[in-house]
């Protein structure tokens, strides 16, 4: 009765400026192949990387090239920044987030410098993907987006 009752689907927004691909696009097929789970990436035109969703910071990696979130409807949400990066020991990422952190979609969770990844021959996509979604449909609008649009929806 006028959708009152149909499932809710989930906005998931693009957590830094640049184009939206598959991730069947990203070079390293733990993601590419989704065995980390669905989601979509991210060719940025910047960095920095805010949150693509309202909720809390789970956990962040001490090289902080990637972190995890917990969605305020309990979804998992993994960010990982650029491939290999966790050779750089942090290298080229700075950031102040803390675990138990609450954050809202658009606020900024870490800044990476792009030209020291390009100089360190790093891959800089941007990777979200959902390792603990179930029973849910991702559509990813494909196309250069801005921090904020939506770039998922969980069905």
């Amino acid at each position: 009765m006028f959708g009152l009752f149909k499932s809710k689907s989930n906005e998931i927004n693009t957590p830094v400026n640049g184009e939206v691909v598959e991730l069947k696009e990203v070079s390293d097929p733990v993601f590419g192949e989704k065995m980390m789970g669905e989601g979509f990436a991210v060719k940025p035109s910047d960095g920095k990387i805010c949150s693509p969703v309202k909720g809390t910071i789970k956990s962040v990696f001490p090289s902080l090239h990637a972190l995890t979130l917990k969605a305020e409807d309990g979804l998992d949400v993994l960010i990982h920044i650029g491939l290999d990066t966790v050779e750089l020991n942090g290298e080229g990422f700075s950031s102040s987030i803390q675990e138990g952190q609450k954050v809202k979609a658009g606020d900024p969770l870490v800044q990476v410098d792009l030209a020291f990844l390009a100089e360190k021959n790093k891959d800089n996509i941007v990777i979200v993907v959902f390792p603990e979604m179930k029973d849910k449909e991702v559509s990813v609008h494909l196309g250069e987006k801005q921090v904020g649009e939506v770039a998922a929806i969980l069905k």
